[in-house]
């Protein structure tokens, strides 16, 4: 029986070293820690700031906010995401606008956006059918791979529109030489345990912008006009201003322990995780698995691998029209696969959600599939293996053994 979890976060000695110097500190809520990998990661990302939250969820809403995003606008978002994305815009009571995605990249697809402004909006911007105004485009780079950010930008720049990256897979990832932070936008980070590093739970915001850094700090933390750490070393018996309505969505310096201490090992996780990625293209061509096809990348960018994910060839497993009904009659199929490999103790994931059609937002804006079709078709298709540090080269020769032996069994009966 396999124990071959799809992701397992990696720690050594120097976590639990910086845990216990915070506890042993008698501060352990955000203070001075916090800001050490605030820095850390800013300057990892050559950025100038960095905005340490509870999530990349916060992340995206505290950005959004200061971006100005609010009820009166509309916000163009991929659908083959987390839903964390479109919740986020939800949150300032902006409407997320679903676009499709590229089926080699998984990433927000500039054709699907440009055909959404065209079809839907007036010279001015203003949404046809609602009277909103469009304001921004959240680009997602997922998985770890950069979304196209100097198309997204160009268009953006064309039409007057503000872009927001939600990059919470895709710290370190680059395009070129420059980091995807670099781009000119801010940039959200996750640090969830199935990230390159993690605090448990936690996100960031990286800008070069200073005041609205400061204003995101102030927001993360229920409004406050001074930090906690900061009033306690003035006047800590004094409470501090609260000028406008704020958030409780500050990092723990238990968190940021953990962090700072993940920051030491970033460039050997990323080596690793790309080192086993590499390997398996290699083994998916050496073993001719032809109803896989592997995560492209294109040329210059610079992929993490936050998630090795792949798609099932429909042609290849017999599923030869395209249409819907064999999309639905292919991912069932996929679903079998993935069934068996759990029972073998093998794990994997779908990709992601094609979040148009999730029933929260399917009900909300009355939304079918065929708006975005490459969306549903990689929600159907796609499978996350295993990847992570610890995985050896026999782990990963065993993942795909076991998943072409099983492909072939269920395509024999």
């Amino acid at each position: 029986m396999n124990n071959i979890p799809v992701m397992l976060p990696y720690f050594d000695g120097d976590e639990l070293n910086e845990v216990e110097k915070v506890l042993a500190s008698g501060w352990v809520a955000q203070g001075s820690k916090v800001a050490e990998f605030e820095q850390m990661v800013a300057r990892y990302e050559n950025v100038g700031y960095g905005v340490a939250t509870t999530s990349c969820t916060t992340a995206l809403h505290l950005a959004l906010l200061a971006l100005g995003v609010n009820e009166n606008h509309d916000c163009i978002v991929p659908s083959f995401t987390f839903t964390a994305s479109p919740n986020a815009v939800l949150y300032t009571g902006a409407t997320p606008i679903f676009a499709d995605v590229s089926k080699d990249t998984y990433n927000l697809d500039p054709e699907s956006v440009e055909q959404i402004i065209k079809q839907q909006y007036n010279d001015h911007l203003i949404n046809k059918q609602t009277g909103k105004k469009l304001k921004a485009i959240m680009a997602v780079s997922l998985f770890g791979l950069p979304a196209d950010l100097p198309r997204i930008n160009k268009m953006a720049n064309h039409y007057g529109l503000v872009v927001l990256q939600d990059s919470a897979c895709a710290f370190g990832a680059k395009i070129g030489e420059k980091m995807e932070a670099e781009f000119g936008n801010m940039s959200c980070l996750s640090f969830h345990p199935r990230k390159s590093i993690t605090t448990g739970e936690g996100g960031m915001i990286l800008t070069d912008d200073p005041e609205k850094a400061a204003y995101m700090k102030t927001l993360r933390s229920h409004g406050a006009t001074i930090s906690e750490i900061d009033r306690h070393r003035q006047a800590g018996y004094l409470m501090p201003n609260f000028n406008e309505l704020g958030y409780n969505y500050r990092m723990t310096d238990i968190q940021a322990a953990v962090g700072v201490a993940q920051m030491r090992k970033m460039d050997f996780i990323t080596g690793q995780r790309r080192e086993k990625a590499s390997f398996y293209d290699h083994l998916i061509k050496e073993m001719q698995i032809d109803f896989l096809i592997a995560p492209q990348v294109p040329e210059t960018y610079y992929h993490t691998y936050q998630s090795y994910v792949c798609v099932m060839d429909m042609k290849q497993l017999g599923f030869v029209s395209g249409d819907m009904d064999d999309i639905q009659k292919a991912s069932d199929f996929r679903n079998e696969i993935m069934g068996k490999l759990d029972a073998l103790g093998i794990a994997s994931r779908v990709g992601t959600h094609a979040t148009h059609l999730l029933q929260h937002y399917k009900d909300r804006y009355d939304l079918t599939a065929d708006i975005c079709p490459v969306s549903y078709m990689l929600d159907g298709l796609s499978i996350t293996l295993p990847l992570y540090v610890q995985m050896t080269a026999e782990d990963q020769v065993n993942v795909l053994e076991t998943l072409l032996t099983v492909t072939k069994q269920l395509m024999r009966r």
